[in-house]
């Protein structure tokens, strides 16, 4: 997928050039659909959501955000994981107070977080601790936000927030530590 083409597009897409998405998509879904496909992995199985109906609730979200100044193509992607992952946290919300927590949606932020013998946190707990993350920290929380919900690698990451690769690096080490001393506690505390 061209990155200029890309740009282009979206830009001419938020000029009103209903066009411009149609031709869009088929640049973009290959990347949405790998996107959705890392947020669905953390679901539970059975999960009501697949990974392309993901992508058109995601979709459909987008339609009702406000005119949007997309800046590039690592801008979008992250726009779009950031939307999954507000599907997939307001579905599990809901199933958490229908059933007061059974059945609630497991994730790991990677393999240092998951330890054997301890409970996963569910996706509502992390974005809970994403939040408080973010209220101390914005751009440490937008770098997990990127890297592990949005694919994007270091120098994608980087250049959506506009810091060095160095930068993501250091933020990326500091938040899935705070996180997980977090998501302990929480826990603990039998949140």
């Amino acid at each position: 997928m061209a990155s200029r083409d890309v740009t282009a597009l979206l830009k001419a897409w938020a000029d009103g050039d209903a066009a411009a998405l149609e031709r869009l998509i088929p640049l973009v879904y290959r990347e949405l659909h790998r996107i959705a496909r890392l947020w669905m992995v953390a679901e539970r199985t059975g999960h009501s959501l697949q990974a392309t109906a993901l992508i058109n609730e995601t979709y459909l979200r987008l339609g009702g955000v406000a005119h949007i100044d997309w800046q590039d193509r690592s801008h979008f992607f992250a726009m779009m994981s950031r939307l999954m992952r507000r599907v997939l946290v307001d579905i599990a919300r809901a199933k958490r107070y229908q059933k007061r927590g059974g059945g609630a949606v497991k994730v790991s932020l990677d393999e240092d977080l998951a330890v054997a013998e301890e409970p996963r946190p569910d996706l509502f707990e992390l974005d809970l601790a994403l939040q408080a993350l973010a209220a101390i920290d914005a751009r440490k929380s937008r770098v997990v936000e990127l890297r592990y919900f949005g694919g994007l690698n270091v120098e994608e990451t980087a250049e959506a927030i506009g810091v060095s690769p160095e930068t993501v690096h250091r933020d990326w080490r500091l938040a899935k530590a705070w996180l997980r001393r977090e998501l302990r506690r929480g826990l603990a505390d039998g949140r």
